[in-house]
């Protein structure tokens, strides 16, 4: 009797006009048979191995059964196909699916990665190795854009953002975050937005300390993302775009610097600049009690700190006036610094504001991709975990960036997953070719179909 005969057989006995049996004995089978699609689309970027290039192997090679590329592209694929713990290796490394995606054969090619491999591939790379990682991650996706736009966009727009990651364990450097309420780390995503276009596209995502600064690792990381997107568009205007955590001197002086650079940059409120919109804030308050409804009035200022600003910054601010129903008007002022000339409400409405698309990528992170799955004791391991995270997650960008034509051109990558890669398949090997058994049944065959042949597919 083997381990599992008691689940691998199940009898339905009294539901139809005759007993069904459910046999999980299907050797050839998979429930991921969607997942060539994941396939050419890293081809086309060629994440993964780029991302190894950047590891250093110290194995003895006559042991190596596992290449770090294979490593790679395991957990990568796995993450992307929604498995987001190592310990769901024990299941998936005699899948045919996933034994194709790494490169083996689907049926005679040696069974991928256990577990305890994988954990101990987590916990392998350095600081250095992981920071030529996370530079091969933004090259690749860079190198993808200005090949898709031929070298040419009108403005590029960087967006980062911190976000919170609730820790359970004993992980390293986690620590308790009042802001938050919990114990965390503070993990720091950027993306890239081209032109008008809808999408924000994940650029680099790094693991910070649960008691870190708002602004802490911000410099560095604009320092090379301004560097490479100006190699990449050199006739493009970068404009970047900034919570209020992020408005240290250190980080507006850099940006005051940058002769290409536009920026907005929110900033907390404080006496003086309360002060200074006070004539804005009657005039609101005053339309908001006339209206019963939440008004707002815009307009500017400037404005320079005592020690830690040289010179004046041109200020807008909202000053908003808020009703809700069974409550109390509530003042709601806002500032931004920024050093564009247009006017505050263009400015605020039709620039600022735009930031709230990057909170849904970062739902789809958290919610979509499990990016918060940082349950490794060590802190490298789990900024690694976040690494492979972002690009399961730009794999799936990719996809969705070639179903634009579709109704799932804006789709969450959870749907995507559910309509596209969870696609029960049968693996046929022949002397000449693999084929992949899907239903004939299946509701997005015309989607499927036009994805693939986007990502390089033939018809036939």
């Amino acid at each position: 009797m083997t381990e599992h005969t008691i689940t691998d057989c199940l009898l339905f006995q009294d539901i139809f006009d005759r007993p069904v049996v459910a046999k999980f004995d299907q050797r050839q089978g998979s429930s991921d048979g969607g997942a060539i699609l994941l396939k050419a689309a890293e081809r086309r970027l060629g994440l993964t191995s780029g991302l190894a290039v950047g590891l250093r192997d110290d194995r003895q090679p006559g042991k190596v059964q596992h290449e770090l590329r294979e490593l790679i592209t395991q957990r990568v694929m796995a993450l992307a196909l929604g498995y987001e713990d190592a310990n769901d290796a024990a299941r998936l490394a005699g899948d045919p699916i996933h034994k194709l995606l790494v490169g083996r054969d689907p049926v005679d090619g040696a069974d991928l990665a256990s577990q305890p491999t994988l954990s101990r591939f987590e916990n392998a790379p350095d600081r250095k190795e992981l920071l030529r990682m996370t530079e091969a991650l933004a090259d690749c996706v860079i190198a993808r854009h200005r090949k898709r736009l031929h070298g040419r966009a009108r403005r590029i727009t960087i967006d980062m953002d911190p976000t919170d990651d609730p820790t359970h364990g004993q992980q390293q450097f986690t620590f308790f975050n009042s802001h938050y309420d919990s114990y965390c780390y503070l993990p720091m995503v950027c993306f890239l937005t081209f032109n008008e276009e809808a999408e924000q596209y994940l650029v680099a995502a790094v693991l910070r300390r649960g008691n870190a600064a708002g602004s802490l690792g911000a410099l560095g990381i604009l320092r090379r993302l301004i560097t490479r997107v100006s190699n990449a568009f050199p006739k493009a205007r970068i404009r970047v775009r900034l919570d209020g955590g992020f408005a240290s001197p250190e980080v507006l002086d850099f940006l005051d610097g940058e002769p290409k650079v536009e920026y907005l940059v929110n900033l907390a409120a404080n006496a003086v600049l309360k002060r200074k919109a006070e004539a804005a804030m009657k005039r609101s308050r005053r339309a908001s009690k006339l209206s019963g409804q939440t008004e707002h009035v815009y307009g500017e200022c400037r404005y320079a700190t005592k020690k830690t600003w040289p010179w004046k910054r041109r200020i807008i601010y909202k000053a908003e006036v808020v009703r809700a129903a069974n409550k109390e008007a509530k003042d709601n002022p806002r500032f931004v610094v920024t050093n564009l000339k247009q006017s505050p409400q263009w400015i605020y409405e039709k620039t600022y504001c735009q930031r709230g698309d990057v909170e849904n990528r970062i739902k789809e992170l958290h919610d979509g991709m499990q990016i918060g799955r940082t349950s490794c004791s060590n802190f490298l391991a789990n900024t690694f975990r976040v690494l492979l995270t972002a690009v399961a997650y730009v794999l799936m960008q990719e996809m969705r960036l070639h179903l634009s034509p579709t109704r799932h051109a804006r789709a969450q990558v959870s749907t995507l997953r559910e309509h596209f890669l969870k696609l029960g398949a049968q693996v046929v090997v022949s002397v000449r070719r693999i084929v992949l058994h899907l239903p004939q049944a299946f509701p997005y065959r015309d989607s499927f179909h036009r994805l693939a042949l986007s990502l390089g597919a033939q018809s036939g």
